[in-house]
């Protein structure tokens, strides 16, 4: 008794799951639409103004699609061609190529479609370099198209990022500062601290200086890997169980930066470690480079190091 009755709940689920369904229409991965579609993005990218213009019909009306003003105007066909144009105008490398793993799709709705219209998914890459700012452009895009029965365009609605443009807008707008530069701060000092504190094998001390969750890389690793602070402990540890620090030279003077954009806090700074290799008694100079981010309170929180590991084995 007691599977059934744990079934026949379970059976009126599935019941009630299959009578909400209702088609709508039809989707199609081939259909006409998706060809003038296709054919319209292909006139944008050679910037052909008369072909992109053929595609449309005379009331279209272009929209935003994240637009924040809900009362923000359509975009007539004049208008919206002349946005397209500069994309060609101003951008080397220029194309528009469906974004990896997508394809376009084809929706003819049963409902509310008195005009017979298609609607046009598609989701696309558009590439590029603005030819003065070298800004690269590499931003997905998706677009919504209504093709009438003759197929034309008769409504596109447009998503897409505008941190990409924006970025662009900012350096025409000449120089430009992000923050202020450093060459005493309290940053530093820890930076100066935690050094020397390794040349002198004080691990503990070294190590205080980075948070819990500290994140660490160097040049031996992939861009975008990173270890802990207690694998990075431990690697400190072999290091010195490996190499005498005779000495750790400060070249120039450290930076220390705190941007404006991000609320970024890095220590730039550049050492030369005077070694010598305990097995072979062999000295060896080995050129540092560090990046360093901080946290608000004074704390370490990630360190990229950048130094020709090779020198260690020779």
């Amino acid at each position: 008794m007691k599977k059934a009755f744990f079934i026949i709940p379970a059976l009126a689920g599935c019941l009630m799951a299959s009578a909400q369904k209702k088609n709508n229409g039809s989707i199609f991965i081939e259909h006409p639409a998706i060809t003038v579609v296709n054919d319209f993005e292909k006139a944008i990218a050679t910037g052909d103004s008369a072909k992109i213009a053929s595609y449309l019909t005379e009331d279209f009306k272009g929209y935003n699609g994240t637009t924040t003003n809900i009362n923000e105007p359509a975009v007539n066909k004049k208008a919206y061609i002349n946005n397209l144009l500069t994309y060609k105008k101003f951008l080397d490398y220029f194309t528009i190529k469906p974004l990896p793993g997508s394809y376009p799709d084809a929706l003819e709705y049963a409902k509310d479609n008195k005009n017979n219209e298609t609607v046009v998914q598609d989701w696309i890459m558009i590439d590029g370099v603005e030819k003065h700012t070298g800004v690269q452009i590499d931003a997905a895009a998706h677009n919504i198209y209504n093709i009438t029965k003759e197929n034309k365009i008769r409504q596109i609605i447009g998503y897409s990022n505008d941190v990409v443009i924006n970025e662009i807008r900012a350096s025409y707008s000449g120089n430009r500062t992000n923050g202020k530069i450093y060459n005493h701060h309290e940053n530093i000092n820890t930076i100066r601290r935690t050094m020397y504190a390794f040349g002198k094998s004080d691990l503990d001390k070294c190590m205080s200086a980075y948070r819990d969750d500290a994140k660490f890389s160097n040049t031996d690793f992939n861009f975008d890997s990173s270890h802990s602070k207690t694998q990075e402990t431990a690697g400190r540890q072999n290091f010195l169980t490996n190499f005498e620090i005779k000495s750790i030279d400060i070249v120039g003077y450290p930076d220390y930066l705190e941007y404006e954009m991000g609320n970024g806090r890095s220590v730039l700074s550049w050492w030369k470690l005077n070694l010598v290799r305990k097995k072979d008694k062999k000295a060896i100079v080995l050129p540092m480079h560090l990046n360093d981010d901080f946290d608000e309170n004074g704390k370490i929180v990630s360190e990229a190091a950048y130094y020709n590991a090779a020198l260690l084995e020779k």
